[in-house]
């Protein structure tokens, strides 16, 4: 604060100082921007209205006409934030219905790993399958079965590479 007032204050009051020239007493109220066809949405005599009224302590909301509705309604803002609606109560979740096939058969089945795939194709199975099934897209209390899943086609897949002729 500078001398009682401020910061945005002074600047406000330097900026009204040099801005007060002959040339600005003559112009009027609403300017125009050369090569435009129309003039500015706002008024410059308002602003100046609404800054000196910063700088006497009034708040510019209270002097725009929509806002004295506002100010009228008498609303507790402390016993509105008081008022916290209750949480919601989490939705069970529900295993979907692939996760309960842990067994290496059904795994190798949903694969359908086969002696003419190559390198290439058992790599994109091992995608489709993580997208489907890795842990992290689960539900919490599911994640083990999935973990499982994942283990249990990643050693399929694996084996299946290795089985693959070298080239």
């Amino acid at each position: 604060m500078l001398f009682g007032q401020s910061v945005f204050q002074s600047v406000l009051e330097r900026l009204k100082a040099e801005g007060e020239t002959d040339e600005d007493a003559e112009a009027p109220a609403a300017h125009r921007v050369p090569g435009l066809g129309t003039g500015l949405a706002f008024d410059v005599m308002a602003f100046d209205v609404m800054a000196l009224d910063v700088m006497e302590g009034v708040s510019a909301a209270s002097q725009r006409v929509g806002q004295a509705y506002f100010d009228n309604l008498e609303l507790d803002p402390a016993a509105a934030i008081a008022e916290e609606p209750a949480p919601l109560p989490e939705p069970k979740a529900v295993m979907p219905d692939h996760l309960a096939r842990i067994a290496p058969e059904e795994i190798a089945a949903e694969l359908a790993i086969a002696a003419a795939d190559t390198q290439q194709t058992l790599n994109e199975k091992r995608r489709a399958f993580a997208k489907a099934n890795h842990p992290d897209g689960v539900a919490q209390p599911f994640r083990d079965n999935a973990n499982r899943r994942m283990m249990i086609a990643n050693l399929l897949i694996d084996e299946a590479m290795r089985r693959l002729p070298h080239s």
